[in-house]
């Protein structure tokens, strides 16, 4: 397989420029000769002030209006505009660092420009006045400093001018001859880009987050001269750069420091324990240590440019291994973005260019962030899933008290929008649109990330000290919130399909209805999960006794007329029938309530479903990784297939970033290697099924690393799209069935141990 990403070209833009990273210092890398421009971000540098206040003071008797305008009256209209009066502050945004910027004189010949992903190193190599230049940069995470370095074959011949900026007000210093710093801070209110406001970013002294950033360099030969304007370095004969930046924030429930040479000083700190003999091994031996667990062969390598390479399957050619090569990315891009310690990976992973970017660059958790973990522990990253596991936390914290206030509710609730500080509220200030904003079970979506992590990795203690508790405060919230209709049944109110609109018989739009199918598929998985995890803790509470309870009691799954998945309890005309959201199919995925063989009905209106939503329009990006899982599921490899091209025709940038015009989310590469892996792989039944969805113009591969729930992980080769060859190696001991179509074997299979299948193939 390839690992590397390769231009003749320097970046044109942000977008296009390389992303390095390790979770908690990102960069962009563009690549230019004569003025290059690394763009620089901080995981926990964001706008406000520390946490904020819920003001809402009616939320109960807000919650009884709703439940009755619904339960009562039918006024779904009504319900919907009720439901704003619930709405808290909007959130704050994620923030860039600044930018390390590096002069040198024009002109460049023999260029080239790469991105290995088994390395986590950029390298651009050029040639200016009969002199070879060789540079490299990456960030790395055992010593948690940002390294760029340049050689050149002639000696003295390195003359460099290199400055740090921000958008950001800042301060630069001098710490030695070869150490200038900046200080600065991030603004301590920001009103979000969708709305408008006649000063939007606003800073004050000694509040909000504050940053220190730190740059020393180390020349070999020639002369370096440091001042407040940059270090300047003449007749070198290589020179490597060494960054280390920090913030002043102390935890999502504190107020921020005041002082951002706190931060400096810290940042400093880190920079001088670097060994520069051994900072470029010691990130190697790190980043190859976790690449390596997983990889996918397609195909042959193509021996194109990148961006060639995508044109040319644009252009409707073959290259099986431009889908290798973006698995790998995203997998390349969760390490980078997401490392034990860090923030979780946001809507931009961790690279964002804009003070006020697209959604605040927050977490959106009505998909987005659940996407940005569906690769973890399939593809072996589970110390990658940490930081999610850790926003969770701290969102079923903040999430109790959201509870009380709105809802008069025990446990916790956490909707569709946070930030660093842990928002749970809607946001809005009553001024978003309820079809977003009202989203109340997408804690719900977020713990059942927890359940399917200990069902990869089997770690009990995982799940007795960490998932257990968030998945009881989940429940504890759901079971309180149903309340029983006309009929007897259970109903969670209010309820959503997130962000698709309903159309009324009036013609108006409403979004806020008795328990939508989406909902439905969550509350029943929460149950599920509960239960699950007692009977691995070998508990049997009375809360999972009312939930199991409470399952019996709520609505159908509802099925149109014409065979179809229904959206909503009543079949109503949606908005957009092409809606980016596929959240009435949850229970084929990310959920494992439909299966074709076990629940044919289910997966046959699943089916007639996603044929109505993929009817008409084109997907965005997100969207087309999540319909690859989808059709994955339903072992429709070939409408899988058109995705993936699609996706890889249409939605990326010519780096294999996620580009929509001006928009950048990450969420869609994640999602996309999520795919993959679910046409390869599957183990959400009792049955663990290798290749359950392989396309035909895959015929030839192999993966290694892919990992089963149950604590396996499988080797596969493949030829004409048969199996050759299929190793299985067992973390704990159990008895398993494993399948390739309609073949199916039982194997038991001890600790430790690694086996050969025989797999006979039709």
């Amino acid at each position: 397989m390839s690992s590397e990403l390769w231009f003749r070209t320097p970046a044109v833009d942000w977008f296009e420029a390389l992303p390095i990273g390790n979770g908690h210092l990102g960069a962009k890398v563009f690549g230019r000769v004569g003025s290059e421009r690394i763009a620089l971000n901080l995981d926990d540098l964001w706008s406000g002030d520390g946490p904020r206040t819920l003001e809402v003071t009616d939320g109960p008797e807000v919650l009884a209006d709703v439940r009755r305008l619904l339960l009562d009256e039918g006024d779904r209209l009504a319900a919907t505009e009720r439901t704003r009066a619930l709405q808290g502050p909007l959130v704050e945004s994620y923030q860039p660092l600044g930018d390390l910027l590096i002069t040198e004189p024009e002109g460049a010949e023999d260029y080239r420009r790469r991105l290995d992903l088994r390395t986590g190193i950029v390298a651009i190599d050029y040639t200016r006045g009969g002199v070879r230049f060789h540079r490299e940069s990456y960030v790395s995470a055992p010593d948690q400093v940002f390294v760029w370095t340049v050689l050149a074959d002639t000696s003295g011949a390195v003359d460099l001018d290199i400055a740090l900026s921000s958008q950001h007000p800042f301060e630069p210093s001098v710490l030695d001859g070869t150490t200038v710093a900046v200080t600065g801070r991030a603004p301590s209110d920001l009103t979000i880009e969708y709305r408008r406001s006649p000063d939007p970013i606003r800073y004050r002294d000694g509040h909000g987050i504050g940053f220190g950033a730190v740059l020393r360099a180390h020349a070999a030969g020639g002369s370096v001269q440091a001042t407040e304007a940059g270090i300047a370095v003449r007749g070198a004969d290589s020179l490597t750069l060494v960054l280390s930046a920090a913030s002043t924030f102390a935890g999502w429930n504190v107020k921020p420091g005041s002082d951002p040479a706190v931060a400096l000083q810290e940042a400093t700190s880190v920079l001088d324990a670097v060994d520069l003999a051994k900072v470029r091994q010691r990130h190697l031996d790190d980043h190859i240590a976790l690449y390596d667990r997983a990889e996918l062969t397609l195909g042959v390598p193509v021996e194109l440019p990148t961006d060639e390479r995508i044109d040319a399957f644009a252009a409707g050619g073959e290259d099986p291994d431009l889908a290798a090569l973006t698995f790998a990315f995203g997998r390349y891009l969760l390490m980078a973005s997401s490392r034990p310690g860090t923030q979780a990976a946001n809507l931009q992973g961790i690279w964002n260019q804009d003070r006020r970017p697209m959604w605040a660059s927050d977490w959106t958790n009505n998909i987005n962030t659940q996407m940005n973990y569906w690769l973890a522990d399939v593809t072996g990253l589970s110390e990658c899933f940490d930081p999610l596991t850790e926003l969770l936390e701290g969102l079923a914290e903040s999430g109790k008290e959201t509870a009380r206030i709105l809802y008069d509710a025990p446990g916790w609730v956490s909707h569709h929008n946070a930030d660093i500080w842990r928002a749970t509220w809607p946001v809005g200030e009553g001024g978003d649109d309820p079809v977003w904003a009202m989203a109340a079970t997408c804690g719900v979506w977020l713990s059942a990330h927890l359940m399917e992590h200990y069902r990869f990795g089997q770690d009990v203690e995982f799940l007795r000290d960490r998932a257990y508790p968030v998945l009881a405060g989940a429940t504890e919230f759901v079971l309180s919130m149903l309340v029983e209709d006309h009929d007897k049944h259970l109903q969670f109110i209010p309820s959503t399909a997130p962000e698709h609109h309903f159309i009324l018989p009036t013609g108006e739009k409403a979004s806020v209805d008795l328990t939508t199918t989406y909902d439905l598929w969550l509350i029943r998985e929460l149950i599920g999960n509960l239960v699950e995890a007692e009977q691995a803790l070998g508990l049997d509470s009375e809360l999972a006794a009312r939930g199991r309870a409470a399952v019996l009691r709520l609505p159908e799954i509802p099925i149109a007329a014409d065979g179809r998945l229904m959206e909503w309890p009543t079949d109503w005309q949606p908005s957009e029938p092409d809606h980016r959201h596929q959240s009435h199919l949850y229970g084929l995925y990310p959920g494992a309530a439909i299966d074709p063989r076990s629940t044919p009905e289910w997966a046959e209106a699943a089916r007639r479903a996603l044929a109505v939503r993929t009817a008409t329009g084109a997907p965005g990006g997100w969207t087309s990784a999540w319909l690859i899982a989808l059709w994955g599921r339903l072992f429709e490899a070939e409408k899988a297939a058109a995705a993936i091209r699609f996706y890889l025709s249409k939605m990326v940038s010519d780096n294999l970033l996620h580009r929509d015009g001006d928009i950048f989310q990450i969420d869609a590469n994640f999602g996309l290697t999520a795919g993959i892996a679910e046409l390869l792989i599957q183990s959400h039944t009792d049955v663990i099924r290798l290749l359950p969805a392989l396309p035909a113009e895959w015929p030839d591969g192999s993966f290694r690393g892919l990992r089963a729930r149950g604590g396996l992980s499988f080797d596969v080769t493949w030829t004409g799209g048969r199996i050759v060859e299929a190793t299985v190696h067992a973390d704990v001991e159990g008895t398993y069935r494993i399948a390739v179509g309609a073949e199916e074997q039982t194997v038991t299979l001890a600790a430790g141990s690694l086996t050969k299948l025989t797999l006979r193939v039709a």
